[in-house]
């Protein structure tokens, strides 16, 4: 296999690493040879080894949260014993350390029957490889299309395989592989002309694409690999057993195709409608509840015209909305922070706008008092979607970076840090979906410029409606 050049590594000159655990206690003693389920239950802890990543873990708005997460949660419970996750690793450390300490890995592993030292588990999901590029190059349509192009992909995870099958047929084929990035460095670094092209898995993509949008999308490359769950060969096949029982009864109950469509199935959220649809929303929709949001706004001190945008950017206005993650209704609320809200019913459009609202006013007013103006505002908007721990992260940043952590406009271009490695490693709260509060509180902003201008128009105009149902071209 090639070597990694200095377009991989050095991007990530300071690479810490950072214990992420939900319960800190020491590493368990592995058991005798066939013990490994039984002193699993005896300890009531199951100890896996995973990563801090979109797919598998990470803190969301919500908590923790991510598809592996959710499984690796459900597997506990159905063992009846408590979750620890050591979330430093990559794959290939992942697979060492399961061998060693632990008692499962679960790291979007692609099945590797063979490999010495672990017991892989039935499939879970299909992988797909796909080819992207960097928008500008000639189209990228077939495999002989990449040879002479700099391509990088993730050590480990499967698709250096693919490419060594293709190599076969396509001797001059060259790529790099790393440890040390991840996804969101890997289309980053596409973007941005370090890379040409990269091979990683159509989910991965479809998860990150709104936030590289110079990059395209390719062609599926090889045949489907499988993502697996690893375990100790030296804890026999007891605990490995347990988890394919489990595993078929989700998929049997069809609760894991509902988890591949929660996690997977929504790529377009972050999407910025257009202002024909949404002045159809505003005619159709907003009504019902626009004086909900003026009574929210006059009981936060809010323009009601924000509340309303941030209102569509988390719902279209739908009170029945359920987001991938599980945030329900027109203002999207956790169910933690819905209690914290005292709001019972999320679905309520009324509880639902003045909690969302009250939640907004108390990360506006957690903000330290340095931070002023509209770059409060924003601020507050982007904790209200990625969480204030990670927003607090990403003013750290900024500052390391020698910007002003009270500026959005500078904490803005640090927020998208929080999905690479070599700076999410850094930080208390980890990995973030970074690119997302950005976009989000980019569209908010649109809306309610678009809400004021119709608001303006109807006190100047009476037909108004003729005229919103007739936007610029492009609008």
């Amino acid at each position: 296999m090639p070597s990694t050049p200095n377009a991989l590594s050095g991007r990530l000159a300071i690479r810490l690493l950072a214990l992420i655990a939900l319960c800190l206690l020491p590493e368990p003693p592995r058991p005798g040879p066939d013990g490994l389920l039984e002193t699993i239950r005896e300890r009531e802890l199951l100890s896996v080894h995973t990563r801090n990543t979109p797919t598998t873990f990470y803190e969301g708005r919500e908590g923790p949260t991510g598809f592996e997460y959710e499984l690796m949660r459900r597997f506990a419970g159905r063992l009846g014993v408590s979750l620890t996750l050591r979330a430093d690793h990559h794959i290939e450390s992942a697979l060492a350390a399961v061998r060693e300490q632990g008692d499962m890995a679960a790291a979007a592993l692609p099945l590797e029957p063979g490999r010495p030292g672990v017991i892989f588990s039935r499939p879970i999901i299909a992988l797909e490889p796909v080819v992207v590029y960097r928008r500008g190059l000639p189209p990228v349509e077939a495999p002989a299309s990449l040879v002479g192009l700099a391509i990088g992909t993730i050590a480990g995870a499967g698709t250096g395989r693919v490419l060594a099958e293709l190599k076969r047929e396509l001797p001059d084929l060259e790529w790099v592989d790393s440890t040390e990035v991840e996804v969101a460095e890997l289309l980053g670094m596409v973007e941005d002309g370090e890379l040409d092209a990269a091979v990683l898995y159509d989910h991965q993509f479809r998860l990150n694409r709104l936030f590289f949008p110079g990059v395209e999308r390719g062609f599926p490359l090889g045949d489907s690999l499988s993502m697996t769950w690893a375990f100790p060969a030296e804890g026999g096949l007891a605990l490995a057993e347990a988890a394919n029982r489990f595993l078929a009864g989700l998929r049997e109950s069809g609760e894991l195709d509902a988890l591949v469509a929660r996690y997977f199935g929504h790529d377009d959220y972050l999407e910025y409608v257009g202002t024909r649809t949404f002045l159809d929303h505003v005619e159709a929709r907003l009504p019902d509840y626009a004086a909900l949001f003026r009574e929210a706004a006059r009981a936060t001190d809010f323009d009601w015209k924000l509340l309303a945008a941030v209102s569509y950017q988390e719902s279209h206005w739908d009170p029945l909305a359920t987001s991938p993650t599980g945030v329900r209704g027109l203002m999207m609320l956790t169910n933690a922070t819905a209690g914290d809200l005292g709001v019972d019913d999320r679905l309520d459009p009324a509880q639902s706008i003045h909690g969302g609202a009250r939640y907004l006013r108390q990360l506006y007013e957690r903000l330290p008092d340095s931070i002023q103006g509209d770059d409060r505002l924003y601020m507050a908007m982007a904790a209200y979607n990625v969480g204030l721990g990670h927003l607090y992260d990403a003013r750290r940043i900024t500052e390391t970076r020698g910007g002003d952590p009270d500026r959005w406009r500078d904490v803005r271009e640090s927020l998208p840090l929080l999905q690479e490695r070599e700076w999410h490693s850094q930080t208390r709260y980890g990995y973030a979906r970074g690119g997302e509060p950005v976009l989000y509180v980019r569209n908010i902003r649109r809306y309610h410029e678009i809400l004021s201008y119709v608001e303006r128009s109807r006190r100047q105009f009476p037909l108004l409606d003729a005229r919103a149902r007739d936007p610029e071209p492009g609008g």
